[in-house]
């Protein structure tokens, strides 16, 4: 390992870890990008199992305080946590690196599925190798919660938020950013929690090489994050009023930034929580998109690692695809897929180098401190939420909703239970859970597996 940088100096001379250089750490970062499966409770598991207990990069208790800042920030809250921890490890260029590489691998395979897509449609090899990777990533989605969950929920009132969470999203379709503000608001009503911190924990923040001691980095004040803020909204919205007065630039280029621009700014709770707005506005308003092509975008998406929000690149890659103007139609795809990208990630950078440095000097707080910890447990209750939901739709071919009284429930329609998926995903789940097999293999095993079950006419 190489010597530490100055700002990472005042955490190091309590840790018994050794503060890798940027070159050290990007391999890390290429690690848990690649093994980033599973939705955001999926990824938040990888980094937690790669950073806190196998680097000791940083502690229990910042990851989940960085974990509760970026689940109040618009955007996907993994990529954000990953930048945030990049950040306080070695400032922007660290930040930028963690966040950027998260993004990469996604990025790529979605964009070659993509392709795939609209030059071959379903092929049955493809659609098998689908059907067996979502059994897979079921199973991952069920065990990283159950980590997660069992780290988060500390006390009975963190627990019971987490359920309210949920019911509240499963049942009465409460918008995600409600939940947020209202378990926010209860945490900042209740204070830190007590007995939070037992002395395991504090002996563990004493041998990482984050802990609990400020970096200097979090002492900037706000003059500093308002020059950040203006640096990158520069960097986010001038590619896309250059879209506008450029020449020969199919109109649906800057139709494309613009809207994701706007989305960018709304996306609390991932890709679920903006799924039924962008299909609305991207097939009704716009006619990117055919009806029912954005579930087959979240079910490429979550086969990819990364964000699930990356879904949207397949929408703007379809919006540029249909109407390319002068330009080749995968060309006209691709870039506006890329396009779509820019938009969607480069405000989490905003949200993340502006608002560290304020979060961090406000880190003592204890009403912050029991809103950041109120945020987490509902995050998990919204989590369980997007299993069952997903969980639903992996098992079972028809899912209805039926009103009951103000409740709306998504139920399962008994007779529309697919025994192949069923199985596939029990004999994942016993994989994952009993054999503690990792993720890669899981999904290796379950996408060969759903080929034959394919090719032999049962899936």
């Amino acid at each position: 390992m190489g010597a530490p940088d100055r700002d990472g100096a005042a955490a190091d001379r309590l840790s018994a870890v050794a503060a890798p250089t940027l070159a050290e750490a990007v391999p890390v970062w290429l690690r848990v990008a690649a093994l980033s499966f599973g939705g955001p409770a999926g990824q938040i598991a990888v980094m937690h199992r790669i950073l806190v207990e196998e680097r000791r990069w940083i502690s229990e208790r910042r990851f989940l305080h960085g974990l509760g800042f970026c689940t109040l920030l618009p955007g996907p809250e993994a990529q954000q946590l990953a930048t945030y921890i990049g950040w306080l490890m070695h400032g922007p260029a660290g930040g930028l690196v963690a966040g950027g590489l998260f993004v990469l691998p996604g990025l790529l395979a979605l964009m070659a599925l993509s392709w795939l897509y609209v030059l071959y449609g379903h092929v049955d090899a493809v659609a098998g190798l689908f059907f067996g990777l979502k059994a897979a990533v079921l199973a991952i989605v069920l065990h990283a919660l159950w980590r997660l969950a069992g780290r988060a929920l500390r006390d009975r009132t963190d627990r019971l938020i987490a359920l309210a969470a949920f019911v509240a999203i499963f049942a009465f379709g409460v918008p995600f950013p409600l939940v947020v503000a209202a378990s926010g608001v209860l945490g900042l009503a209740r204070g830190r929690p007590p007995a939070h911190e037992t002395s395991e924990d504090a002996t563990d923040a004493a041998h990482v090489l984050i802990g609990e001691a400020a970096l200097p980095r979090e002492r900037s004040g706000i003059a500093a994050s308002l020059r950040t803020a203006a640096l990158w909204l520069a960097i986010w919205l001038l590619p896309v009023a250059a879209l506008y007065v450029l020449p020969g630039v199919p109109p649906v280029f800057g139709q494309v930034a613009l809207f994701f621009s706007k989305m960018a700014l709304v996306t609390f709770g991932g890709a679920y929580a903006a799924l039924a707005y962008v299909a609305q506005q991207a097939v009704d308003q716009y006619g990117w998109l055919k009806p029912g092509e954005m579930l087959d975008g979240l079910g490429l998406a979550e086969t990819t690692p990364g964000p699930l929000i990356m879904v949207l690149q397949f929408v703007g890659f379809l919006a540029g695809f249909r109407a390319p103007g002068a330009l080749p139609a995968l060309l006209a795809g691709t870039l506006a897929g890329l396009l779509t990208t820019w938009v969607t990630f480069v405000p989490c950078f905003l949200w993340i180098f502006a608002g560290a440095p304020l979060i961090g000097r406000l880190r003592g707080s204890r009403r912050l401190a029991g809103a950041l910890s109120a945020i987490t447990a509902a995050v998990a209750g919204v989590i369980l939420n997007l299993a069952v939901w997903f969980g639903l739709r992996t098992l079972f071919a028809q899912v209805a909703t039926v009103p009951l009284g103000p409740l709306r429930l998504d139920l399962p329609v008994p007779g529309s239970l697919d025994p192949a998926a069923l199985a596939l995903t029990l004999a994942a789940i016993l994989a994952v859970f009993r054999f503690g097999l990792g993720t890669l293999p899981t999904l290796a095993l379950c996408a060969g597996a759903g080929v034959l079950l394919r090719q032999a006419g049962l899936a």
